[in-house]
């Protein structure tokens, strides 16, 4: 879907870069810690946050993002409009809440886009410890030291 599309289907207001709305989202990313979107979003995501200083802008241009909308009717500060403006980057506004709005990118089709670093939830999970008891049901001395 291109950022064109998400801004006509959730009536955001484009603060910067109105001409570079025809990238195309690769997924969403949701955060307000920078060393968090740094770390895991991914190239072509939508970046969804309350952040309004200029740091995102070299945030979502160092990752590549397709652009940054700022929700709760939050309005980008007058420098960081001026460096995304230099970057070529879309910042967008919602009214809508966080939650709210990832709630509609989701049912869109925008999916989590970020790296996944723990992998599959089921496939990694740790298996409960089972008690090691004999046939008559005592459990063994490693089992009752470990129970402390």
């Amino acid at each position: 879907m291109k950022l064109a599309e998400l801004v006509n289907k959730l009536d955001l207001r484009v603060r910067s870069a109105p001409g570079n709305l025809d990238g195309e989202v690769t997924g969403g990313y949701a955060s307000d810690l920078l060393s968090d979107v740094l770390a895991h979003s991914a190239e072509g995501n939508v970046w969804v946050t309350l952040q309004i200083h200029q740091n995102i802008v070299a945030v979502a241009s160092a990752k590549e993002l397709v652009g940054v909308v700022l929700v709760n009717g939050r309005e980008p500060e007058e420098d960081t409009l001026e460096k995304a403006e230099a970057e070529r980057l879309p910042i967008m506004v919602s009214d809508l809440p966080a939650f709210e709005l990832i709630g509609k990118l989701y049912n869109l089709g925008i999916r989590g886009g970020g790296r996944r670093t723990h992998g599959d939830a089921q496939a990694n999970a740790i298996p409960k410890r089972r008690s090691a008891r004999d046939d008559a049901g005592n459990r063994s001395e490693d089992d009752e030291r470990d129970q402390g």
